[in-house]
């Protein structure tokens, strides 16, 4: 069960990211306010209670608003790895380290093991997603490569060349969002085999609210929130822009009850899933309707893009 709403969950995230693509008017440059006004919609999550009305004593509660004042700062992070480079660079890196990081935390804070049959369809869901979602491949020459790895060894040796800082930023800012991204699903996992889903649930979304909350006590932070708000522009199609969140936060809930189900790691390496469905629906998109969105695609591209799908469907054949 809990792989088939992993799935359903994927679907849905990758229309909500073309949906996205187009309808917003202005982009949020800022990952404390992208982070800031993710966390201000959680509260609305309190809603749920009505299905399933629960509330935690002490030492639950702070475990959960804990979980979701986590989420917050993996957010901050994983923006600023996107606001940094091109998306296709930082997708593959945390999406392959997110299962990895998973892994290997469910497995000593957890105790969660794979079979040999799931560790094997865990790699192949990795290496199919990488393949996915990487927009090109590229094959450097072993000077170049040479020469980048005596920059990045400056990190060990001394000091950081100055050509290599903005990767290195760029790594160890995915690096982090991979790791709070996998801390947080392991967290919330635990939480999930002790609490009610739907209570424990809605109260770290609430811990995500009050945690954006903190970001205002900070001038820097609520400077930039304020002067963003005041220069936002109101989508022309607000009822869309509304479905599409509401979508948005359906993937969410679905994705966690995917975790409250099953394997922390296995729903993780499922990303793969995501990019497969988002490479289709782009695909069709450019194709019929070019003026919406156009997606330059070449034949080397289409043939990387295909091996990869060769690789999520074996997982997927493994798994099931």
């Amino acid at each position: 069960m809990w792989l088939t709403i992993a799935i359903g969950a994927y679907l849905i995230n990758a229309g909500v990211y073309v949906a996205d693509k187009f309808l917003l008017s202005k982009k949020i440059h800022s990952s404390i306010t992208y982070a800031f006004y993710v966390g201000i919609w959680s509260i609305f999550n309190l809603c749920l209670l009505v299905f399933d009305f629960w509330l935690p004593i002490w030492q639950e509660l702070i475990l959960d608003l804990s979980a979701g004042a986590l989420f917050v700062a993996t957010l901050v992070f994983w923006y600023k790895a996107l606001h940094q480079s091109e998306a296709t660079r930082v997708v593959p890196i945390v999406g392959a380290l997110v299962p990895i990081f998973s892994l290997t935390l469910s497995f000593f804070f957890l105790g969660e093991n794979l079979s040999q049959r799931q560790l094997l369809a865990f790699a192949v869901l990795i290496c199919g997603g990488v393949l996915i979602s990487i927009k090109y491949t590229r094959f450097y020459s072993a000077k170049r490569v040479i020469a980048k790895m005596r920059y990045i060894s400056g990190l060990i040796l001394g000091e950081v060349h100055a050509k290599s800082r903005p990767t290195w930023r760029l790594i160890t800012n995915s690096l982090i969002s991979a790791f709070f991204f996998a801390a947080y699903y392991v967290l919330i996992k635990y939480i999930y085999l002790n609490q009610p889903f739907i209570g424990s649930f809605v109260w770290s979304r609430v811990g995500s609210f009050l945690g954006v909350l903190l970001f205002l006590f900070i001038p820097v932070w609520r400077e930039r929130i304020v002067h963003h708000q005041k220069g936002v522009k109101t989508p022309k199609n607000m009822f869309f822009f509304l479905s599409v969140r509401l979508l948005a936060a359906l993937a969410f809930i679905m994705l966690n009850w995917a975790i409250s189900l099953g394997s922390v790691a296995m729903v993780n390496a499922l990303q793969g899933v995501q990019y497969l469905f988002l490479f289709l629906i782009i695909l069709v998109i450019s194709t019929k309707f070019p003026r919406v969105l156009k997606e330059e695609i070449g034949g080397g591209v289409i043939l990387q893009k295909i091996i990869g799908i060769l690789f999520v469907g074996l997982g997927l054949y493994m798994l099931i």
